[in-house]
């Protein structure tokens, strides 16, 4: 998973040194073997005069791609597929956390219209994927909500940018508050929404969107439902069953319910009396995060957002409390 905030700010960038007449390139990490400090999808732009934004690693690949490419050792017009390996003593050396090994791929770009579609349809709040033939370095732009976040074979590079992973959190508290704090840390995009007055925040976190709306008219709003974890927190059934029965009617990749197992068992009772299957009340995470045996709010956050991130990053094996 990179930071789609960051990965942004590379292509502005890219497109804002193209414009002043630099020489510009895009690398891109493709693949990593070992204990590599980036993933794969992490992006970096560097230009003729030895200036970059971005990164691929702890700071000595940059270092050797900014060297290589002001003398002229990197050279396209096609894109150049690279390795790198690090071996403990010079990880140790540079400051990394071990040995590792990773693929990146350089691209040169020599024109801005594609730069400018694409974060012209970004700041629409489109979800697009910036395909790259790695043969010849063609570039095209698929407005798809089907496209993988990051793909690289043997022929194309797919990278998808957009509107950031959004949480939805039902109910306002200081566990919802911890839990929005720790979310923002990782690109979320974070709704609280709780319509009980009584439960206005004196002091708003910064960068979260408050709401006052009915729990299922939150879920209904937004946009891009197979990006959003949806978690209720109100420990008022009126409040939770109703951003449950929408989040079970929507595309969401995760949802959560906070709870003992004894209140699981009777929500899921209360749902299958209003139709539900035992399919979809399975979708349910409840109780909600993973057992690390703590009842301290702000270790249940972790909790949570530690089990949201393990489904979101394809481990749904691992199972929650």
């Amino acid at each position: 998973m990179t930071d789609q905030a960051d990965d942004i700010d590379v292509i502005k960038g890219a497109l804002a040194w193209l414009q002043a007449g630099h020489q510009v390139a895009i690398a891109t990490v493709v693949k990593t073997w070992g204990s590599s400090p980036r993933p794969p999808g992490s992006m970096m732009t560097m230009n003729h005069l030895g200036q970059y934004l971005g990164s691929v690693s702890g700071g000595c690949i940059e270092e050797s791609l900014l060297s290589q490419y002001r003398k002229g050792e990197l050279e396209g017009p096609n894109p150049t597929l690279l390795s790198f390996g690090v071996d403990r003593q010079e990880a140790s050396r540079l400051g990394l956390p071990c040995g590792g090994r990773l693929e990146i791929l350089i691209e040169y770009l020599s024109e801005t219209r594609l730069l400018q579609d694409l974060l012209a349809q970004l700041n629409t709040g489109k979800l697009i994927s910036r395909c790259v033939n790695i043969n010849n370095g063609e570039v095209t732009l698929v407005d798809s909500e089907a496209t993988p976040e990051f793909q690289c074979t043997a022929t194309q590079l797919t990278k998808t940018f957009g509107p950031a992973w959004q949480l939805l959190l039902i109910g306002n508290g200081q566990l919802a508050q911890h839990l929005a704090s720790m979310a923002l840390h990782l690109d979320y995009r974070v709704t609280i929404c709780d319509p009980r007055e009584e439960f206005t925040p004196l002091m708003p976190l910064s960068h979260v969107l408050y709401s006052k709306v009915m729990p299922d008219d939150a879920v209904h709003a937004i946009p891009e439902q197979h990006r959003i974890a949806i978690v209720t927190l109100a420990h008022d059934p009126r409040q939770d069953d109703l951003g449950i029965c929408a989040a079970l009617e929507s595309q969401a990749f995760y949802i959560g319910a906070l709870g003992s197992k004894r209140s699981a068992q009777a929500r899921k009772s209360r749902l299958m009396s209003m139709g539900y299957t035992q399919q979809q009340i399975a979708r349910i995470h409840g109780p909600v995060g993973l057992d690390i045996g703590s009842k301290r709010p702000a270790e249940i956050a972790v909790s949570i957002l530690a089990h949201i991130t393990a489904v979101r990053n394809g481990m749904a094996h691992i199972k929650n409390a």
